[in-house]
């Protein structure tokens, strides 16, 4: 059993419109396209058995949560809670986002840079005071957490909160540390789902991340137009061996008639974006995902770069779980329990995936953003190779390789506003809408 928290961004505020810095206060409501989109995500959560919902109390998150839960048949509970008030710039709030940045130059360039170092130093009766607002909101959501799955435990439970608390929700969740705090997206209304195994410092997995198709955006647009490279990274459509759970690693296994299909609606899905390069994996799986995705773009050559291919299972290759623990007895758990541990029988270690996946990731980005032109590519790759690249994006290591979750035929989206000489943004990871609803339902399947 797992605890299934969905995580949703209120919708667009008076501030948001206006680029003020929100802050804690609660002067922002919501405007017209807020309420509609916030129906919007109520009509899409509607179908799930939703146990409770918890929001923050400011009146721009509360009533986002308020009209999602008129949008249930049998309206789960509502809970405002003071630990999901979002991240805290007293010295900040009301102004412009220009102001500021004009205003507290250095400081500004410390929030977005180093955000985990970023202070206000605050005028109290009791003198002057520290306050580091990224640190602080951090440790707020780690609170909140062990609370929630005290409370909660194998339930479906919403939450209707803000950009930078849900951030901290989520990176707190999986183990990202606060100087990533910029390098993930929250679009107002998104959807987010992270599924807990058990208690609070259990494994906790990242179905998805920044979901917007429900509201009429199949992916999240550039934080800017100047967007140097957004790289589309792809794992490839369902095989009979992940259909069976069978091992396949580098075993070149084509893809079945659904994995055909899965290939065929992340085409569709991505139809009318202007993709100009498409890099792959060489072998079959991926490929003929590419392939498939680039038959509305017939002017790209498709780049195959070996490095992309799957992790080496040596002798498990072939075998189903039953087989692997009959063949290796203790083995496969260790891999579910610390993959970073396993020394795959004449196979890899998940320390070398990720150093040449990483290192052929960074090359990837180099080679397509050197000339500084804007770009759009899709990168297709595997299960492992996107889940270590994914994690390394996100500054988590081999050890939190399962907290990323992968599904056949998904869309992650990382842009690079500055191009390689920038911090990625993950706009979104995951996204599977195009295979049918906001969960992730394709096969658990093997690597």
């Amino acid at each position: 059993m797992t605890t299934r928290v969905i995580i949703v961004r209120h919708g667009q505020s008076s501030y948001n419109a206006q680029k003020l810095i929100q802050g804690r206060n609660d002067e922002s409501v919501l405007t017209e396209k807020g309420r509609q989109d916030a129906e919007k995500v109520g009509n899409t959560l509607s179908s799930l058995a939703i146990d409770a919902i918890y929001c923050s109390p400011l009146q721009r998150a509360k009533t986002t949560a308020e009209i999602i839960q008129n949008c249930f048949q049998e309206p789960p509970s509502l809970s405002p809670d003071e630990q999901l008030r979002e991240v805290d710039l007293p010295l900040w709030e009301k102004l412009h986002k220009d102001e500021v940045a004009q205003k507290f130059s250095e400081d500004y360039k410390c929030w977005k840079q180093r955000p985990h170092e970023f202070k206000m130093v605050l005028s109290t009766p009791e003198g002057q005071k520290e306050h580091f607002p990224v640190l602080s909101l951090y440790e707020q959501a780690k609170e909140f957490w062990q609370k929630l799955l005290k409370e909660h435990k194998n339930k479906t439970i919403l939450i209707v909160a803000h950009n930078g608390i849900n951030r901290c929700l989520i990176m707190s969740a999986i183990g990202v540390p606060p100087s990533h705090y910029h390098h993930i997206q929250q679009s107002n209304c998104c959807i987010n789902i992270l599924n807990f195994t058990g208690s609070w410092g259990e494994t906790v997995q990242l179905e998805s991340l920044n979901q917007t198709s429900h509201l009429g955006i199949p992916i999240p647009p550039p934080r800017s137009q100047d967007n140097v490279l957004r790289l589309l990274f792809i794992r490839h459509g369902e095989t009979q061996w992940n259909r069976e759970s069978r091992f396949q690693g580098i075993r070149d296994i084509p893809l079945n008639e659904n994995g055909k299909k899965q290939g065929q609606k992340a085409a569709d899905f991505l139809k009318e974006i202007n993709i100009n390069f498409g890099v792959s994996s060489p072998l079959l799986r991926p490929k003929e995902t590419a392939e498939i995705i680039l038959q509305y773009h017939s002017d790209i050559t498709l780049d195959l770069r070996q490095p992309l291919e799957e992790i080496c299972h040596g002798l498990w290759e072939g075998k189903l779980e039953s087989e692997i623990e009959a063949d290796f007895p203790g083995m496969l758990q260790q891999w579910k329990d610390a993959p970073e541990t396993v020394q795959m029988p004449e196979g890899e270690t998940l320390q070398q995936v990720w150093d040449r996946a990483v290192a052929c990731w960074q090359d990837i980005v180099k080679d397509y953003s050197q000339d500084g032109n804007p770009k759009t590519g899709i990168v297709v790759a595997h299960d492992a190779i996107n889940k270590a690249i994914l994690c390394q994006l996100l500054g988590l290591q081999p050890a939190n390789f399962w907290n990323i979750k992968q599904g056949n035929g998904c869309v992650s989206v990382i842009d690079y506003p500055k191009g390689v000489d920038g911090h990625p943004v993950l706009q979104a990871i995951n996204i599977t809408t195009h295979l049918g609803g906001v969960l992730d339902k394709t096969a658990a399947g093997a690597l």
